[in-house]
């Protein structure tokens, strides 16, 4: 009896171990990404160094540089590098506007996707199981209206796109209804960065040729005085806020509508 009440006790425990090797996979991945300094590499500057080489690459393989970007797009995403904006702009800027989008949101919804699915094995049930009276009167409300909710929470730019590819998995919102609120939920905003990056080659390239002029005139030890310029900030106008937030209450009004009926 007891050999048998052990075998039950390892079975159980290996598959509460399987349950975490999803996310405890990509937290590891995380780790070593950001431990390496590979995230130092997503930014307008390597951008700008290297846009020579990108689109000669993409000019002799552009289907097959489609799809890694799309891949790699969906890797960033599922391992949460602070990164969106700027390989958004850097799709638009490669591939146009319409193919930007395209791929950009593509690869967003399948690595959010993943990360979703990581969360939901990993935690979800057993966040589920433990809930109080607060946790589960808000899994209640956000599953009475999940649609509503995730688009409101992807059309809004406040919230950082980790925590919206997280919270979903843990109030118990389905599959189905992340996956179709992510897709074109994502599309207005990676359409505006998209559209904003076709337009911007003049400004990277404006902004490269100074970079590169200072390190020409400057000595060895004077090099690290040259900076490159960019300000993201630049890119979020007001006009985009407002239309985003116009947009957010769109996606709330079958929410308010349904309470007005119940009262």
């Amino acid at each position: 009896m007891e050999d048998k009440a052990q075998q039950t006790s390892d079975v159980q425990n290996t598959s509460q171990i399987k349950k975490y090797l999803p996310l405890l996979g990509i937290l590891a991945f995380m780790g070593v990404a950001f431990s390496q300094g590979w995230h130092n590499y997503l930014s307008f500057k390597e951008l700008a160094l290297n846009l020579d080489n990108l689109r000669a690459f993409i000019t002799a393989n552009y289907i097959p540089a489609i799809l890694l970007y799309i891949l790699a797009y969906a890797i960033l995403t599922a391992l949460s590098f602070p990164s969106g904006i700027v390989i958004t702009v850097a799709g638009g800027l490669l591939f146009g506007w319409f193919v930007g989008t395209l791929a950009t949101v593509t690869g967003a919804t399948i690595g959010a996707t993943i990360l979703f699915l990581a969360a939901k094995t990993s935690l979800g049930e057993h966040l589920k199981s433990k809930a109080g009276p607060f946790l589960e009167k808000l899994q209640k409300g956000f599953e009475e209206n999940a649609l509503s909710y995730m688009f409101f929470l992807r059309l809004v730019p406040a919230f950082p796109f980790w925590l919206i590819n997280l919270a979903p998995a843990l109030l118990g919102v389905k599959l189905s209804t992340y996956f179709i609120a992510t897709f074109f939920g994502i599309i207005p905003g990676t359409l505006a960065f998209s559209y904003v990056g076709q337009g911007l080659e003049s400004v990277i390239v404006a902004q490269k040729n100074a970079y590169q002029a200072c390190l020409d005139g400057a000595t060895s030890t004077a090099a690290g005085n040259c900076k490159f310029e960019f300000d993201t900030s630049s890119l979020i106008t007001p006009d985009l806020l407002i239309a985003f937030a116009l947009l957010a209450v769109v996606a709330l009004l079958p929410v308010a509508i349904k309470k007005f009926r119940k009262q």
